[in-house]
C-alpha cells in the first residue's frame, strides 16, 4: 500500500512543479516519498513481510521521482538537458539487460548498496536545487550543496549500474557452463553421475554474484526465475 502511494504521488509532484508552480508543496509530496520508503523497508525487516511485488515497485518509485524531479527541473530552467540525459540512458540501458537475463533464468538484480546511495544523493540534490531559484544565502547554499550532491549521484548511479552488469555478466556466464556442463552430461559416454553433478549444480547451488550490501561478496545473487519457491533480496 506505500508503494503504490508513492507511486500516486509522482504525477501529483510533477503536477505541483509544472503547473502552479507550488514548489514548497512538491517537496512536501518528494519528503512523504522518502518517509513512505523508509517506512516501508522498516515495516517489512520488523514483521517478515517482504514480497516480490514490494521488491518491484520499491525501486520503481524511486526511478520514476528522480525522473519527475529531474523533468521538472528541466522544464523550469534550472538544470540543463543533459542532466537529464545521462540519467535517463543508465535505466534504459538497465531495462535493456532485463530480457538477456530472463532468457538466462533470472529476475532483476538486486540493489546494492551503490546504488541506494546514488538514489540518496539524487533524492536530496532535488529539493536543493529547487530552492536554488529563490535569492539570497539561503539560495547560494542550496545550489552549491544541490549541485554537490547531484553530480556525486549522477557518477555513483553509473558506477551502480557497472556493479550491476558485471554481476549479470558473472551469473550468465554461471547459467552457461552449467548448461554445458549438463549437455555434456547427456551426451554419449557422459553417464549418470556427470547427469547428477551438472544438475545439481544449477539447483542445489545459487550463483554467487554482487550482494545488496557489497558489490564484490560472495552473497547470492537473484534465484533463477525457473525456481518458484524463491524470491529476490529485499
Amino acid at each position: 500500500m506505500l508503494s503504490m502511494l508513492r507511486l500516486l504521488g509522482v504525477p501529483l509532484f510533477l503536477w505541483l512543479v509544472l503547473v502552479p508552480e507550488a514548489d514548497w508543496w512538491a517537496l512536501g509530496v518528494l519528503a512523504f516519498a522518502g518517509l513512505s520508503d523508509w517506512l516501508d523497508g522498516k515495516i517489512a525487516r520488523a514483521w517478515n513481510q517482504t514480497s516480490r511485488l514490494g521488491t518491484v515497485l520499491d525501486p520503481m518509485a524511486d526511478r520514476l521521482y528522480i525522473f519527475a524531479a529531474v523533468l521538472g527541473l528541466v522544464v523550469r530552467g534550472v538544470v540543463p538537458w543533459w542532466l537529464m540525459a545521462v540519467l535517463v540512458l543508465r535505466d534504459v540501458l538497465m531495462i535493456g539487460s532485463l530480457p538477456v537475463l530472463r532468457h538466462f533464468g533470472y529476475g532483476p538484480l538486486p540493489v546494492n548498496f551503490a546504488g541506494k546511495a546514488a538514489t540518496l544523493c539524487l533524492l536530496y540534490s532535488f529539493p536543493l536545487l529547487f530552492v536554488a531559484g529563490y535569492g539570497g544565502i539561503v539560495g547560494d547554499v542550496a545550489r552549491v550543496t544541490g549541485w554537490a550532491f547531484a553530480l556525486w549521484g549522477t557518477a555513483i548511479y553509473w558506477w551502480a549500474g557497472l556493479l550491476y552488469a558485471v554481476q549479470g555478466q558473472s551469473l550468465i556466464r554461471r547459467a552457461r557452463r552449467a548448461d554445458r556442463a549438463l549437455a555434456q552430461g547427456n551426451g554419449p559416454g557422459g553417464g549418470a553421475a556427470a547427469t547428477r553433478g551438472a544438475s545439481g549444480a544449477r539447483e542445489g547451488e545459487e550463483p554467487t554474484a554482487a550482494g545488496p550490501d557489497s558489490p564484490s561478496s560472495g552473497d547470492p545473487g537473484p534465484p533463477r526465475s525457473d525456481r518458484k519457491g524463491a524470491t529476490s533480496s529485499p
